[in-house]
């Protein structure tokens, strides 16, 4: 496992700009298509999923980028250098993301932060699971 690893400061500003140029409007369009019920906005089963798809097959076919994480030149990868699949990118977003920081109502998710702050490889918990690393691109 030789690489760079991105901090949390470039990881912030990717998940930022993603939330920005995707899930915002997504949000927006799934509010409105649904007769514009702004209470839910944000918080529909539909947007989320949607996101969590872009989340989990893009960086499949755009290999190891989202579009925040390509506009901060910054990437998802595999620890042992292979290409990344279909496995660990459901472990490291659906189980390790979603899952995990549901069932501890967000704690795993602040525990993932530290990680990623304070340890030298700047891997969460999620990339644990899924076998990933943030780096940046070569």
């Amino acid at each position: 496992m030789n690489y760079s690893p991105a901090g949390f400061g470039l990881r912030f500003f990717a998940d930022i700009i993603d939330f920005l140029l995707v899930a915002l409007p997504l949000g927006l369009l799934v509010a409105l298509l649904s007769g514009g019920d702004w209470d839910s906005f944000g918080s529909s089963w539909t947007s989320n999923l949607i996101y969590l798809l872009y989340l989990t097959l893009l960086p499949l076919v755009w290999n190891g980028y989202v579009v925040g994480k390509r506009m901060m030149k910054i990437k998802i990868m595999r620890v042992d250098d292979e290409p990344l699949t279909l496995k660990n990118m459901i472990l490291r977003e659906v189980v390790g993301k979603f899952l995990l920081a549901s069932l501890t109502l967000g704690i795993s998710s602040l525990v993932s932060l530290f990680m990623v702050i304070f340890r030298e490889d700047k891997r969460a918990v999620h990339d644990f699971i899924g076998g990933t690393y943030v780096g940046y691109e070569y």
